[in-house]
């Protein structure tokens, strides 16, 4: 299986900076360490088109973000310095999301190893996100008639607020988002189905949770295509969380994701979204789990391997 990596594609910050920009190097060399795919499979993404960011983002927002032209209050709703080197980022984990999207379509299944800027607008990039990955991906697929009816999945513990307006109008497309209700962003969008979970919410209520709204969205969906937000930050002790889920409940999630968007005959696409953990091992391994779901249900792969923190080897198809 073929996943997406961008990470050598980094930018300038400030000293302790949140953003756990050293994270999808750790990443890649995880999930190549453990087996889950060989280090040719990890493949570096090329630059999504201006003109595809147009499909979702306003031709003002992508002409400063391409320029430099971000206001100072646009730089702080973003979180991150305005450079180059973030845009060359940004184009090339969105282009990783398109490119995963693809896969999805052609095999049932695909992955890309960041992506998940969900907070980005039509004509605002905000919380970490310069541009809407998913919303391109969706709206590039459907224009070359890879897929007509589309889900969004958003597990990131933040609302989807973002892909809520960008998609609010969209008969094609479906966005659920399950996510903490007291926290970031605290004035929000309206996704089709969202899913208010009270701080501290563990295992059980999260996966119940969890499990009727993929009732509700699969039914009034009906999609071809899914994406799949599977955020590191409902970890109990991530930074940003505010619930509490284990590490062995985010595999659940994962799981249960995978497994019935399969079931409903969807392809899907898996980004990574947010994770703050005070030790960014912690959302590595988080992260790495999620590899180990996906490529696990990959056609024509299998995984020999005992409990999880092992080290599993890819067997011969």
């Amino acid at each position: 299986m073929v996943l997406y990596s961008h990470d050598r594609f980094t930018f300038p910050l400030p000293p302790r900076h949140r953003f756990p920009l050293g994270k999808y190097a750790l990443l890649r060399e995880r999930v190549v360490a453990l087996g889950l795919v060989r280090s040719g499979d990890v493949v570096e993404p090329d630059p999504v088109g201006w003109d595809d960011l147009l499909r979702v983002h306003s031709a003002a927002l992508v002409e400063r973000m391409r320029g430099g032209g971000l206001t100072r209050r646009e730089e702080l709703a973003l979180g991150l310095p305005w450079s180059p080197e973030l845009v060359e980022r940004a184009r090339r984990a969105t282009g990783g999301t398109v490119a995963a999207a693809r896969d999805a379509v052609a095999s049932g299944m695909g992955m890309n190893l960041g992506g998940g800027t969900h907070h980005a607008g039509y004509d605002t990039s905000r919380g970490y996100c310069l541009v809407n990955d998913v919303a391109v991906a969706a709206a590039v697929l459907r224009s070359e008639d890879r897929a007509r009816r589309v889900l969004v999945v958003d597990c990131d513990v933040h609302q989807g607020d973002g892909t809520a307006e960008l998609l609010a109008d969209d008969r094609g497309a479906f966005s659920l988002s399950v996510h903490c209700a007291v926290n970031y962003p605290f004035s929000r969008a309206r996704s089709d189905l969202d899913v208010d979970l009270p701080r501290g919410t563990g295992d059980e209520g999260y996966l119940t949770a969890l499990s009727e709204a993929l009732d509700r969205a699969l039914d009034a969906a009906r999609p071809d295509l899914a994406f799949f937000l599977a955020g590191a930050d409902p970890w109990e002790g991530d930074a940003l969380g505010r619930l509490a889920l284990s590490k062995a409940g985010l595999r659940a999630r994962d799981e249960l994701v995978l497994d019935r968007v399969a079931e409903a005959g969807a392809a899907c696409c898996v980004v990574l979204a947010g994770g703050y953990a005070p030790d960014v091992r912690d959302t590595v391994e988080i992260n790495a789990a999620t590899v180990a779901a996906v490529v696990r249900r990959a056609p024509g792969e299998t995984i020999r391997s005992g409990l999880w923190g092992g080290s599993p080897v890819m067997s011969p198809p």
